[in-house]
């Protein structure tokens, strides 16, 4: 039987026209030109793009249309849009900006119908429900929304399982608690949602070196791994994370 493929995805959390990056989501830093950066991801071989506005809660609607179209004129593979997309016209708008999927956190906890009418509108696999986790004292995780500040009181998994019910075509999870501290994936977090879910699991938060993606590949079968700081500060590159996940048994996409 044929190892699934595993997707190298490059995460752009973007603040008005700049790249940033936190940790746990908070004191966010300039990195740079968004356009620049996915446009060299892309020269390196990445798989896909996540753009994230990081402010759209602020705003109350997604500000990426122009950034967006800027980065589809320049590159070929798949683009999720994620940040303030309140109704499926708001999906369609970053569809038709270049968009290939829509991602969507705080208005899928409000009005969990929306991930279905998205996935009757684009279907399943453009309809991804991006879930931000936190681990509670007591055990297990509770989602959180604007970027990580607000809790909801819904337990991850059960949501997860949920989301997959109402047409989900594929999670991106991350994990606040691991975000931008480079000590690795939150891997019983991303086992327990691939565990309970059939769809693909993309999990965001934590990466700090090759051995991270090889253990939480191989301990929780995700589908793809997102990368924001070991890329954009130059810890690593593409490159790197693809010979290492190749050596390590990891079936990935062959480039160059």
């Amino acid at each position: 039987m044929t190892k699934k493929k595993v997707r190298i995805i490059s995460r752009l959390d973007i603040k008005g026209s700049n790249l940033i990056k936190g940790v746990q989501l908070e004191g966010l830093r300039v990195v740079g030109n968004p356009q620049d950066y996915a446009v060299k991801y892309y020269k390196e071989g990445v798989d896909e793009l996540i753009l994230m506005d990081s402010v759209a809660s602020l705003y109350g609607r997604n500000q990426l249309a122009e950034i967006t179209k800027a980065i589809a004129k320049s590159i070929f593979v798949p683009i999720t849009i994620g940040g303030g997309i309140r109704s499926v016209e708001d999906a369609l708008d970053v569809m038709n900006s270049g968009g290939d999927k829509v991602a969507v956190n705080t208005a899928a906890t409000k009005n969990p119908g929306l991930i279905t009418d998205i996935s009757r509108k684009l279907g399943s696999q453009a309809m991804v429900l991006s879930i931000e986790a936190k681990r509670r004292v007591s055990g297990g995780w509770e989602v959180y929304i604007d970027n990580g500040r607000e809790s909801t009181g819904l337990d991850v998994i059960d949501w997860a399982i949920l989301g997959e019910k109402l047409g989900a075509g594929e999670i991106l999870i991350t994990s606040v608690d691991n975000e931008g501290t480079r000590k690795g994936f939150d891997i019983q977090l991303a086992k327990s949602v691939t565990e309970k879910v059939g769809i693909p699991v993309i999990i965001s938060g934590g990466m700090g070196e090759a051995k991270h993606i090889l253990d939480v590949v191989e301990y929780a079968g995700v589908d793809g791994i997102a990368i924001a700081d070991a890329l954009h500060f130059n810890r690593t590159s593409l490159s790197k994370v693809r010979e290492s996940m190749v050596k390590g048994g990891i079936n990935v996409r062959i480039y160059g």
